[in-house]
């Protein structure tokens, strides 16, 4: 017998709060087969975001512009049921109007680095670097090139 799910979702905004829920239904099995539920807070220069899934992740992330050229972020996850936490921080520092230096790192000891030029306006070059901290003479870092065009 094949699975059919059946899902909705609802969004509710009122000045800078958010709230939103989403739902999947298994009729074939008759259960609900997802359940999550998020809440939001929006400012001009702070934003918080909160959100439980299935009633066993819980997650939140507080995001702050400190000025004109230095962002920050901190996100905290974790799973019931296990000794899963997860946590992450993470900064971005423009140089100019046209180059942004990034950093992340995680509790995994994974480090994020990122640099982005953009060349002219609707063309951005970035390039990018994730470094296993805990194994850093074994290898397996990964590096990436981005290349955006907007129209």
């Amino acid at each position: 017998m094949s699975s059919t799910k059946d899902m909705g979702w609802a969004v509710l905004a009122f000045e800078g709060w958010l709230a939103g829920y989403q739902m999947s239904f298994d009729t074939a099995k008759s259960k609900l087969s997802q359940n999550n539920f998020a809440l939001g807070y929006k400012a001009a220069d702070f934003q918080l975001h909160t959100h439980v899934n299935d009633g066993t992740e819980f997650g939140g992330s507080i995001y702050q512009k400190v000025n004109e050229k230095i962002e920050t972020s901190i996100n905290l996850a974790w799973t019931a049921g296990s000794n899963n936490t997860r946590f992450g921080i993470a900064a971005k520092y423009k140089l100019d109007c046209r180059t942004s230096l990034s950093a992340k790192v995680n509790n995994a000891s994974l480090i994020g680095l990122g640099y982005t030029q953009t060349l002219r306006p609707g063309v951005k070059l970035t390039l990018s670097a994730l470094i296993d901290g805990k194994n850093f003479n074994a290898g397996g870092h990964k590096v990436g090139l981005g290349f955006e065009l907007e129209a």
